[in-house]
C-alpha cells in the first residue's frame, strides 16, 4: 500500500509490521479538495494510497506557484515537520485517498525502530534531490526540455508503481504543468503539438503514449529518475 514505506530498503518483516501499525486513519478527498493548507499545523504525514495530488504555494496577492505532483505511494507532508506547520497547500487533482501516520506515534516507533529513522532521512534526501532538479529546470533548460523531462520523470514514477510506462494520463492540466514548469498555457500547448508531430509521443485529450523514448531522453538532456 504504502510504496516507500512498506516495502521499504533495508527494513526487516517484523519492523514492516510494526510499521503498518502506524496507519490508523485514513482521509477521502473529493477532486479539488484540500488535505492541508499552507500555515496548517502539522501533526501527520500522509501516504498516498489512490489518485494524485498538488502542492502549491500561494502569495498575498493570490499568485500561485505548483511546487509538485504526488502519485500513490508518495509521501506528502514532510516539509512540515521543522516548525510543525505546513509550508504548502495540498490540493486533490482527482479523488483520492491518503494513509495518515501521525508524528506522535512516529516519535514512539522511531524510538525502537533505527531502520524507520534511517527510511526517513532517505526519503527527506530524496525530496531535497527533487526540489534541487526542479531549481535546475527552471533555471537552466530550454522549455522542450522542461516538457520532455517532466514526461519522463512521470514514466518512471509510473513504471515503478507497476503501471504502463508509455501508456497514461495526465492528472494535470496544460495549465497547471505550465505553472509547475515556469512555462505559460500557450508553450505548453504548443510543445505538445511538436512532439506529437515529430512523432515523440500522441495525446488526445489528457490521454498520452510515449512513443520515442530515446528520442524524449536525449531532448531532455538530464537524468529524468524520480
Amino acid at each position: 500500500m504504502l510504496n516507500e514505506l512498506c516495502l521499504p530498503v533495508g527494513m526487516s518483516h517484523n519492523d514492516v509490521i510494526k510499521l503498518d501499525e502506524l496507519i490508523k486513519e485514513r482521509i477521502r478527498l473529493s477532486k479539488g479538495s484540500a488535505l492541508f493548507h499552507l500555515g496548517d499545523h502539522a501533526e501527520a504525514i500522509y501516504a498516498i494510497r489512490s489518485g494524485s495530488i498538488k502542492t502549491q504555494l500561494e502569495d498575498a496577492t493570490g499568485q500561485v506557484q505548483i511546487t509538485g505532483f504526488l502519485l500513490p505511494g508518495e509521501l506528502i507532508g514532510m516539509d512540515g515537520l521543522l516548525n510543525y506547520e505546513q509550508t504548502s497547500h495540498a490540493i486533490a487533482l482527482e479523488d483520492s485517498e491518503v494513509c495518515v501516520m501521525r508524528l506522535e506515534d512516529m516519535d514512539r516507533l522511531s524510538m525502537h525502530m533505527p531502520s524507520l529513522q534511517q527510511q526517513f532521512r532517505r526519503l527527506m534526501s530524496k525530496e531535497i534531490n527533487r526540489s534541487h532538479r526542479l531549481v535546475m529546470s527552471l533555471g537552466s533548460l530550454r522549455s522542450e526540455q522542461r516538457l520532455a523531462a517532466f514526461l519522463l520523470n512521470l514514466s518512471h514514477r509510473l513504471s515503478a508503481l507497476g503501471y504502463s510506462s508509455t501508456d497514461f494520463i495526465l492528472r494535470m492540466s496544460r495549465e497547471e504543468i505550465g505553472n509547475y514548469l515556469g512555462l505559460t498555457l500557450e508553450t505548453v500547448s504548443r510543445l505538445f503539438s511538436r512532439f506529437a508531430r515529430e512523432g515523440l509521443i500522441r495525446i488526445q485529450q489528457r490521454e498520452i503514449k510515449l512513443l520515442d523514448y530515446q528520442a524524449l531522453q536525449a531532448l531532455s538532456g538530464s537524468d529524468c529518475g524520480d
